[in-house]
């Protein structure tokens, strides 16, 4: 009985003192290779995105730009995650991906250095976006490149957008919105 109370009364602490359900816990290397602490992010809606620089859905960085553009004054943020885990479209490096995103599509969001979305070595951010144990949502496979994980003001998931819609559909402006 004493353990279930201690374990139970650790458990409580614990929620009371850090939200494991939050990505504001996270914090990765950039494009740069700088630090990018999601804390900094507290108080902002997010959008993640795994990007490609070869795939059929790469145009989506001309929209994905465009609505960062337009919102990035009204606390909202997307954050790019290159990642090459659908038939090697992303097989540049970092600095190789920078040039890419800048002279094809002028990005300026926020873009992060190269991860793996999917399989045994899934990134950690990626772990907590797809995992229901770890985001307190939903559980989800990453389909393919540009998939969208949409996250609130206090760093919680709140949608899992497919790849094929894209970043300016009216539904996820009215979540950015409202």
């Amino acid at each position: 009985m004493k353990f279930l109370l201690f374990t139970l009364s650790f458990v409580i602490m614990n929620c009371l003192t850090s939200d494991s359900n939050s990505i504001h816990q996270f914090k990765v290397t950039d494009i740069n290779g700088g630090v990018f602490d999601f804390a900094a992010l507290k108080g902002k809606k997010i959008m993640v995105v795994n990007t490609a620089s070869k795939c059929g859905l790469t145009p989506q960085y001309e929209q994905l730009e465009e609505v960062y553009n337009k919102y990035k004054a009204k606390n909202f943020v997307i954050v790019g995650f290159p990642a090459n885990n659908f038939m090697s479209q992303e097989p540049g490096s970092d600095k190789e991906i920078a040039q890419f995103c800048q002279q094809n599509y002028g990005v300026t969001f926020p873009m992060m250095s190269k991860i793996s979305v999917k399989g045994n070595d899934m990134h950690p951010i990626y772990q907590f976006l797809t995992q229901k144990a770890k985001n307190g949502k939903e559980d989800s496979k990453v389909e393919w490149n540009f998939q969208k994980y949409l996250i609130d003001e206090n760093g919680h998931l709140v949608r899992v957008v497919s790849p094929r819609i894209l970043p300016n559909d009216p539904s996820i402006i009215d979540w950015i919105e409202k």
